[in-house]
């Protein structure tokens, strides 16, 4: 079943991945000849308006190569600007074998994914790589893009970045509070928040807590919050 974990998304921004994609397919990784700009991504709001992307966390940073939503700024840290879909895990792959150096992978811009079962993927393989990942001042972290944060071997953030949660939405248009308590999706996220270290008393308050409420609104979560629950480290 393919779920959902993505708040709403600018067509502009999925018609810009397409593109950056079939580029980077046809001729491999693109390497960057200017300053990456961080505020490149446009903001993205629930239906409300009450949830806008943070200012651009900081300064511009030289990029030395793109893989879809990936920019890695040295050899041994990667940012993260956008959304994760199908293709993204693929896009990973190829920046570690060509930068398997990378030990940080920094979020800046990042508003879910649309696809669940390609996000829980890349949480893996982010964990197997050992990378710890790490959120900025100013920095966004939303949606589905959590579960990927919470993949990272150690888990750091800034007091001035923020974290939003909800809940996931299938393509039958169901939502977590739609199915029985023991239905097996429920099991593959307790599972997964399981495999990323977390206990089975906090991986089911994490659970409940994206799914209080519903896949057009979202719960904002200051990091402070995060660290009390035991999810990450104050940088």
């Amino acid at each position: 079943m393919s779920l959902l974990r993505s708040l709403p998304v600018l067509l502009v921004l999925a018609l810009a991945l397409c593109h950056e994609r079939a580029a980077a397919h046809a001729a491999g990784p693109v390497i960057l000849q200017t300053v990456l700009e961080h505020d490149m991504v446009a903001d993205h709001e629930v239906a409300s308006g009450s949830m806008q992307a943070p200012q651009a966390p900081r300064a511009a940073i030289p990029a030395l190569a793109a893989f879809g939503p990936f920019r890695v700024t040295g050899p041994a840290t990667a940012d993260m600007i956008g959304l994760v879909d199908s293709g993204t895990p693929d896009d990973f792959a190829a920046m570690l074998e060509a930068f398997p150096g990378i030990a940080t992978l920094c979020m800046i811009e990042c508003p879910g994914s649309e696809d669940d079962e390609a996000n829980l993927k890349l949480a893996r393989m982010l964990r197997k790589a050992g990378i710890e990942t790490l959120v900025p001042a100013g920095g966004s972290v939303r949606s589905g893009a959590v579960e990927l944060f919470l993949a990272g071997v150690k888990r750091r953030a800034d007091s001035k970045a923020e974290f939003a949660v909800h809940s996931w939405r299938d393509e039958l248009g169901r939502e977590a509070r739609d199915l029985p308590s023991d239905d097996p999706v429920h099991r593959e996220y307790l599972d997964f928040y399981r495999e990323m270290g977390l206990s089975e008393d906090s991986a089911a308050r994490f659970y409940a807590l994206t799914n209080s409420v519903s896949f057009d609104d979202a719960v904002m979560l200051a990091p402070l919050q995060l660290a009390a629950m035991g999810l990450l480290e104050m940088l």
